[in-house]
């Protein structure tokens, strides 16, 4: 399978509670052994320039394509929010997701597109039939109708597997250009067996208002390749942008936030954890930052999980693009604290995984 095909999946989400499945588990750690494995691989880049960088994968909890919640922060008010809910939104898939608070509230909220687009070849149909879009996150939910497919098991002529894993590949193209990566997708869940749940990432900053996207996608066992248009309206006008470039230090390890992005949808940190006494890392110590995850917490004490990410091994520091799922809503700061991972990157943290003295606060106002 391809990279961007590492999945993520919550059986069930609970903010204040949150467990982890046992595929959730597995699957992230073959992820951190990966990148294990690449900290011990001779580098492609020479490592004699102090510029050097390692490009990491990193992909966490997730019921689905995405992982669960995060907190809507000022985005939508709650007034507005109160009026949406009253609002009835009949048939949103994205409303029955549960290990995606964000994409979720979103459909509640009718916060999502309707579209309409069908390919198919001989027996088999693929409907793209909902999108949303953030300016962060491109989802876009796709049904999938075939005589070799029974509520979500697809048997390819040798074997049977979920549907998920069914997808043998997939090319999305943005306004004409070819995307390189970034491309999560999964089950939406037992309520739709037969629909996955594909998500893009973009640059908050650069992201137009709307653009048109093409997928093609090819299952397993069929020799052809469905190639389905699909519209993307961006449906929330309420953001926050920040660029905090805070910093704290202790020991031999400083911590900074420096980009910050919240949508009702999405929540996106831009984070560094640096060796400070060293130029360039050795193997050993890439191992140590890698090993080194950020949870995130709102003015209520609520752990926000995380839903995934890059990373970047520049220098003496690991530079990390981390996005989290929003969940309703408001928030005055959130409390960034890197911690020492021992299970997985959204694992129970204790007390004594923390780093200490690297506890950051950021300040969010009000969306504009």
């Amino acid at each position: 399978m391809a990279a961007f095909e590492l999945e993520k999946e919550f059986d069930k989400l609970d903010t204040s509670n949150m467990v982890m499945s046992p595929l959730v588990r597995s699957r992230l750690d073959e992820t951190y052994a990966l990148l294990s494995q690449q900290a011990q691989q001779t580098p492609r880049i020479n490592r004699r320039k102090p510029s050097k960088l390692r490009r990491l994968a990193l992909t966490t909890a997730a019921a689905g394509i995405l992982a669960a919640g995060l907190f809507a922060t000022a985005a939508v008010s709650p007034a507005m929010a109160s009026s949406l809910k009253n609002i009835p939104v009949i048939g949103s898939i994205f409303s029955k997701i549960h290990g995606d608070i964000g994409l979720r509230i979103a459909g509640e909220l009718g916060l999502t597109s309707t579209v309409n687009r069908t390919v198919s070849y001989e027996d088999v149909s693929l409907q793209v039939t909902e999108t949303i879009y953030d300016g962060t996150r491109a989802a876009f939910v796709l049904n999938v109708t075939a005589p070799n497919l029974d509520s979500g098991t697809y048997n390819n002529g040798n074997k049977k597997m979920r549907l998920d894993q069914a997808i043998d590949n997939i090319f999305v193209t943005i306004d004409g250009k070819k995307q390189n990566g970034n491309i999560y997708y999964g089950s939406v869940g037992e309520d739709y067996p037969n629909t996955l749940v594909f998500e893009l990432i973009a640059d908050p900053t650069t992201a137009p208002d709307s653009f048109n996207a093409s997928a093609a996608i090819t299952l397993d066992g069929i020799d052809h390749e469905f190639t389905v248009d699909i519209p993307f309206k961006k449906t929330t006008d309420k953001t926050i942008q920040l660029s905090p470039n805070t910093l704290t230090a202790s020991k031999d390890l400083s911590f900074s936030v420096s980009k910050v992005s919240v949508t009702p949808i999405t929540t996106r940190l831009t984070t560094s954890i640096a060796l400070t006494d060293a130029v360039t890392l050795t193997y050993k110590q890439e191992r140590r930052l890698i090993g080194i995850g950020v949870a995130a917490f709102d003015d209520q004490g609520r752990r926000l999980p995380a839903l995934n990410g890059e990373g970047i091994i520049e220098g003496n520091r690991l530079l990390f693009d981390r996005r989290f799922a929003s969940q309703p809503g408001t928030s005055k700061y959130i409390t960034v604290k890197p911690f020492v991972i021992r299970d997985s990157f959204n694992e129970d943290v204790q007390e004594d995984q923390f780093l200490q003295g690297l506890e950051t606060r950021i300040e969010l106002p009000a969306a504009n």
